[in-house]
């Protein structure tokens, strides 16, 4: 009896319930999720550095970059720019000026195109804004230039059903060459034009005027790197033609421009630079019957651009 006695006084007594609290802690959280679901977990750190990867090329996908805001200066300038619709964000007009008749003029279109705002400024503010130019008085703003990204190009002609045709400048840095190529790749049914980033000529208000107006419809691409831009394009299934006055076909020979081809002009002194040369599938002349040595990036590609679309009518 006292073993027994023994036995029992190692017993507990009555204790005071959980009131459930205990009995749902031991229900567990449900199944283990996937080792991409937890937080800290080698597989999760992977996939989010993919995700981010991903993301980072689509966003650079979406866009070539964008340039700096610009300013046109003096009477002239900007009602030229007004005229040959620039885009333009902002027009300043000092105050008390002479209103003259390209004054009036000038404030009148900005007016007519709308979406242009219109800014009185006293000399000084113009005089600091311009560094001391002999603005006249007027000065007008352009926004930065929205490029898009070479593959853009591709999409662009794929919309349309068309076989890829492309204009890419080599050393081009006059920006009225700029604006002319991209008016005759306009005039001739291209996709676009790419540039480089550097040492290049950009979309400022000059190739703007010289588009005379084409700027708006094609767009103009900027590649970080050219040789690798044309590389992707080769990928890609385009034929890359490079104009050179030394090159081994003649222009009339070339039969890859009835396909997807991107043309590559170079600069009128030194002509296309040794990589881009080199990742050429053809370097092509132009035959000159009249004895030039050269043409200018502008005429040059659009002699190109017209054989091309004769080709492909």
């Amino acid at each position: 009896m006292a073993a027994n006695n023994r036995r029992m006084s190692g017993k507990k007594g009555a204790q005071v319930g959980s009131g459930g609290k205990r009995r749902r802690g031991l229900e567990g959280k449900g199944p283990t999720p996937p080792a991409e679901m937890r937080k800290g977990h080698v597989k999760q750190r992977a996939a989010n550095a993919k995700t981010r990867r991903t993301t980072g090329r689509a966003q650079a996908r979406r866009g070539g970059g964008r340039s700096t805001s610009e300013l046109v200066v003096g009477r002239n300038p900007v009602l030229e720019a007004l005229r040959e619709g620039v885009p333009a964000s902002t027009l300043y007009v000092q105050q008390f000026i002479d209103n003259d008749e390209r004054v009036r003029e000038a404030l009148q279109v900005a007016a007519e195109r709308g979406g242009i705002n219109l800014m009185e400024a006293p000399r000084p503010e113009l005089d600091r804004m311009t560094n001391g130019l002999n603005h006249q008085g007027l000065v007008l703003q352009v926004p930065p230039y929205e490029y898009a990204h070479p593959e853009d190009l591709l999409d662009a002609a794929a919309d349309e059903g068309q076989d890829p045709l492309i204009v890419a400048l080599d050393g081009v840095t006059d920006p009225r060459n700029l604006g002319a190529v991209v008016r005759s790749v306009t005039a001739f049914g291209g996709h676009g034009v790419v540039v480089p980033e550097r040492r290049a000529a950009g979309m400022t208000a000059g190739a703007w005027k010289t588009s005379a107006g084409t700027a708006a419809r094609t767009p103009v691409a900027r590649a970080t790197n050219l040789t690798r831009a044309l590389e992707q394009y080769q990928k890609a299934g385009l034929v890359v033609v490079g104009l050179a006055a030394d090159g081994e076909v003649e222009l009339g020979d070339l039969e890859s421009l009835a396909g997807p081809v991107v043309i590559v002009v170079g600069s009128e002194g030194k002509g296309l630079s040794r990589l881009v040369g080199e990742t050429c599938d053809f370097r092509v002349r132009i035959p000159m019957p009249g004895g030039a040595e050269s043409l200018n990036a502008g005429v040059a590609a659009g002699v190109v651009l017209y054989e091309a679309a004769r080709r492909r009518a």
